[in-house]
């Protein structure tokens, strides 16, 4: 009843059913590894934030010891410590943060170096919308904060443009140096002793910098498709088969309607 199995064109459409199996297997455990390696990912980056945390502040021209330098994983949520003068006439709030499920600013204060450089520091958070924020102390400080990433305009909050003088809607080096006469380290720091008034804003992991994203759910999204095109393909060549070989029975019983 089966013999039709090695009759070629059954023989080609099975090869074409295996082959089609075989692609559908390969590229859903390739988007399946893809997946595992996000985690992984995040993972890692999660214990390197948690030992950064826990790490004891350094001074940040040495976890960023040049222009060049860049905030990495290995260095986000790092305690830094730096010393300078706070540029007030350069103040910034910074709109549209959510700070405890609740909508509000950053105040953001360039800390000038004696190197030249200046450190975007965020000296806390304040609910609602942009307004009077607590003066900078003058004189030379010393700030510890937590280092942040540069943000970009997939950022939570970022405003691409058509804020008002006096707000910024994306922290990074690339907006800065629009409005600030003096070169900026890379990232911010985000500053754990804040004024009366503010809040002290948590570190923040960039959109999809710790590995898990939207792009990590899609990728198992299509591990579960392409295992589902295998099984289908699978349910069709067993249907097709069984089809035949109840063809071919009612052809050798002779219930086949064509031979009437």
């Amino acid at each position: 009843m089966y013999r039709f199995l090695f009759s070629p064109r059954w023989l080609v459409g099975s090869v074409v059913a295996v082959a089609a199996i075989g692609v559908c297997l390969m590229l859903g455990s390739w988007q399946l590894g893809r997946f595992e390696n996000r985690v992984s990912t995040h993972q890692e980056n999660g214990r390197a934030a948690a030992a950064a945390a826990q790490a004891e502040a350094r001074p940040l021209a040495e976890v960023l010891p040049d222009a060049a330098a860049k905030v990495g994983t290995d260095t986000l949520g790092r305690t830094v410590n730096v010393t300078g003068s706070y540029d007030t006439a350069h103040q910034l709030l910074v709109p549209n943060r959510t700070v405890d499920g609740r909508q509000g600013y950053y105040v953001l204060t360039p800390l000038l170096t004696d190197g030249g450089r200046a450190v975007p520091v965020v000296r806390g958070w304040a609910a609602g919308s942009p307004g009077a924020a607590p003066e900078a102390p003058s004189g030379q400080v010393s700030v510890t904060g937590r280092l942040q990433a540069p943000e970009n305009s997939g950022s939570g909050g970022a405003v691409a443009g058509g804020l008002p003088t006096g707000q910024l809607g994306t922290i990074s080096p690339a907006t800065l140096v629009n409005v600030l006469p003096y070169p900026v380290y890379d990232g911010w720091v985000a500053a754990d002793d804040v004024p009366a008034g503010l809040s002290a804003v948590p570190t923040v992991q960039p959109q999809g910098g710790d590995g898990l994203s939207l792009r990590a759910f899609q990728n198992l999204g299509y591990t579960l498709e392409w295992f589902v095109f295998a099984g289908f393909v699978v349910f069709m060549w067993f249907r097709l088969v069984r089809r035949e070989a109840e063809a071919a029975q009612d052809r050798a019983l002779g219930l086949d309607p064509a031979l009437d």
